[in-house]
Parts: structure tokens; C-alpha cells; sequence
């Protein structure tokens, strides 16, 4: 199957590795699979020199320049972390500090953010977190986020992604249509929303179909049970048309990380499920060979609409324009100071 994928074009995934560098099985596999891109977590993080290496090695492995991406949304979740990079506040944390400045804050935090990625070879944040925090948002997710309404955080992401891209670094948005009800982490757990599809319109649904131009999108894996009852959203039908045809989203559209605990079955069924939704690319993130196979085996290639969608995030990569860092890094610290 992967080599009959190379064959026919893109793997249907994006696949993350083991360690700092590929083993010869890994380039191989990576070779005949041919995944869209490749996903990096902490474990893969050493050195600047070294990450370029990988990145690198990487790219080598399907012969173009694949995209490259990272959670690196600055606070809890960054995978790039000091001595060597910049240590950030939350996301909400920010927000709440810096009151009336606060997107220009998260412009400038993110153009930083995206300079030391661009540096590296990494050309995608898995950033805007287009969420609303709620009261009842769950701890590991709720400082992520980068509001408690709708136009706020529009503003946010906006910013977020305006910044990314002024270093060259493209967005993914997530977790669309809409994490922030959960209650359950879905690394663990299998969160179920049960609020009345109208107000998930008004709330919830709104932050992303106000970002719904942006290049790509993480799916929920959350059962939102006055739509979708029976189906998490990452495998519902009835869940990828919302995202199309009612939050206007038409980009490129990938699952959260299969192998979560939120999704049940085998990791064939889990990737099986998600394409047949109306996912463009399932993300499988642990680097871990035989998972990774599975998958492989069970996303096939590229559908005729998600290598249209695909050829257009690579068509429309930002350029990197020139920035002043210590003037950027002055003034965010002004901002965050009073």
C-alpha cells in the first residue's frame, strides 16, 4: 500500500517521527509513504543546528519541500522551550494582560514565535486556537485559548495569524467547529457537548467561521450531540458539512492526533472513519512504526478535492517580510509590563 501510494501521489497524513534523527528504516518508510508533511514534538527537539538537520532529512525523504509543523502556541504547549527559545505567557493570560493592546500583543508574540520557527526549517504553527473559554472549559485547554466571546477571539486569531505569517509561517486552525464546551481532555477522554445547535451556531461555530479563510483547520474530537449524536466530529459526515457549507471553512481540513484516547477501535478504523467523514489528512503524531503503517494503509492518497486544497496551501505560502526583533521584543514587553 505505502509503495503503491508514492506511486499514485501524496500520502493522505501527516506523520511525525521517533527521535532527533531518521533511521534508515524510518527515511525508507517515510520514502514509500509519502506522506503531505511531517509533525514535531519535544522528543524531537535538541538544538537549532540539529532540528535543521531533521527538517532537513525530512524533506529529503519525499524529495520537496513538505510542510513541517509544530504546537509551538507559546505557554503550556510550546515544543520549542528556554534556554534556546523564548519562554511566552498562555495565550488568555496575555489577552487579560494587556487589556486594550492585547492583539497587537499576540501579533508581535507570534511574529517572534514564527521568526524562531522560520530559522529552523518549520514552516506551520498549529495555531490560531479559535476555542472560546468557557467556565466549564476543561484545565488543559482553557488558558490556551484566547477569549471567553466570539469577536474576541476573531481578533486574536486574527492577530495570531497575520504575525505567523509575516515570518513566513502558515496557520492551522483548530479545533474547529469548537473545543471550548468540553469538559473532557479528548487525550483521555471522548467529550460530549450537549447544548442546542443554535447556540453552538451563535457561539462556538462563530470564531472559526470568522477565521474561515485560513489556509488549514485541526478537527474537534468531540461529539456535539444535537447535530451529530452518534459520531465524534473528526468522523462525522454530518460534522465535516457544518464545517464546509455552514462555518464556510474550505481549506485544507486534518484530523486532531488519531491515536488520542478520545477516538476508539483500531488506529485502520480510527483513519478510515476520518477520511470517509470528509477529512482531507489524517495526523498521526507518536512516531511509532506499526502505528504508523496503519495509518499509512488505511488513509490512501490524496482525494481529487484535498490535492486541490493541498496545492493551494503550498501556492500560497507567506513570504517572509524583515522585521526589527529587538524593536518587537521591546514593545511586547512594554505591553506586557503597563
Amino acid at each position: 500500500m505505502a509503495a503503491n501510494l508514492q506511486a499514485n501521489g501524496q500520502g493522505a497524513t501527516i506523520l511525525g517521527c521517533a527521535g532527533l534523527s531518521l533511521s534508515p528504516t524510518e527515511a525508507r518508510f517515510f520514502r514509500e509513504a509519502d506522506p503531505w508533511g511531517f509533525i514535531l514534538f519535544a522528543r524531537n527537539v535538541q538544538s537549532p543546528d540539529q532540528l535543521r538537520a531533521l527538517c532537513a532529512e525530512l524533506r529529503e525523504t519525499v524529495g520537496r519541500d513538505a510542510p513541517i509543523l509544530i504546537d509551538q502556541e507559546g505557554g503550556r504547549v510550546q515544543r520549542l522551550t528556554p534556554p534556546t527559545w523564548r519562554q511566552y505567557l498562555p495565550p488568555l493570560e496575555q489577552v487579560q494582560a494587556c487589556g486594550a493592546h492585547a492583539a497587537r500583543s499576540m501579533y508581535i508574540r507570534s511574529t517572534l514565535i514564527a521568526d524562531e520557527m522560520q530559522a529552523l526549517g518549520i514552516d506551520v504553527n498549529c495555531a490560531p486556537t479559535a476555542d472560546i473559554a468557557g467556565p466549564e472549559t476543561h484545565p488543559f485547554l482553557h488558558n490556551r485559548c484566547y477569549g471567553t466571546e466570539a469577536n474576541s477571539v476573531i481578533e486574536m486569531g486574527r492577530a495570531v495569524a497575520d504575525g505567523m505569517a509575516a515570518r513566513g509561517v502558515m496557520s492551522v486552525l483548530k479545533h474547529i467547529p469548537g473545543h471550548g464546551r468540553a469538559t473532557a481532555d479528548s487525550h483521555l477522554d471522548l467529550p460530549h457537548v450537549t447544548v442546542d445547535a443554535q447556540t453552538l451556531r451563535e457561539t462556538d461555530f462563530a470564531p472559526f467561521k470568522g477565521l474561515n479563510d485560513l489556509p488549514m483547520a485541526m478537527t474537534a474530537h468531540i461529539v456535539y450531540e444535537a447535530l451529530d449524536p452518534a459520531n465524534c466530529a473528526t468522523q462525522s459526515e454530518i460534522m465535516i458539512a457544518a464545517i464546509r457549507n455552514e462555518i464556510g471553512f474550505d481549506g485544507l481540513l486534518m484530523t486532531d492526533d488519531i491515536s488520542m484516547q478520545a477516538l476508539s477501535g483500531s488506529l485502520q478504523h480510527r483513519a478510515e472513519a476520518s477520511i470517509k467523514a470528509g477529512c482531507d489528512i489524517v495526523l498521526h503524531c507518536n512516531g511509532k512504526m506499526p502505528e504508523m503503517e496503519a495509518t499509512v494503509a488505511a488513509s490512501g492518497r490524496l482525494n481529487a478535492p484535498a490535492q486541490t486544497r493541498a496545492e493551494r496551501v503550498i501556492a500560497t505560502r507567506p513570504k517572509p517580510v524583515a522585521i526589527d526583533i529587538p524593536a518587537l521584543e521591546a514593545e511586547l514587553y512594554a505591553l506586557l509590563n503597563g
